[in-house]
């Protein structure tokens, strides 16, 4: 039987990256934070699903996925953060370690943006560092799933 994968999804808008406020979120593209966040998780030991989505209940259908189908979760939810109790609702059901990532420092940004709906169904957040923080992401997951096998 193949290992668990990290699943790793992406909210509203975060397709385009790279083209979307550039002098917040960064030049660099989906697909290229996708490609670093491979091979970045291989060097840790483990693989990793990794999806984009526009639709609340599509990130619902996946977070409840990852929940039965996987070893972890980091979700950048975008807009759904501030908004979503759907998304908090299967975040806080699911028993695996989940890390909320955001690639903008959320409390530095409008008011609006500060709130996170969705940081009560998870272990942690990163946020502030750009596409890097993917890979802080991975590296504090696999600190969560090692802390939860011992």
């Amino acid at each position: 039987m193949a290992a668990k994968a990290v699943f790793i999804l992406n909210g509203p808008n975060l397709n385009l990256l790279g083209q979307r406020e550039p002098e917040i979120y960064g030049r660099t593209s989906l697909a290229d934070i996708e490609t670093a966040t491979k091979a970045r998780a291989k060097e840790l030991g483990f693989c990793v699903d990794f999806r984009q989505s526009n639709t609340e209940g599509t990130l619902v259908d996946w977070v409840q996925e990852a929940d039965t189908k996987g070893m972890g979760l980091i979700i950048n939810p975008g807009a759904y953060t501030h908004t979503s109790i759907a998304l908090l609702d299967a975040l806080k059901a699911a028993s695996i370690p989940k890390i909320e990532l955001h690639l903008s420092n959320i409390h530095a940004r409008e008011a609006f943006r500060q709130q996170s709906v969705t940081a009560g169904g998870v272990d942690g957040i990163i946020a502030g560092f750009g596409a890097p923080g993917y890979r802080f992401a991975l590296e504090a997951l696999k600190s969560l799933v090692e802390s939860r096998s011992t």
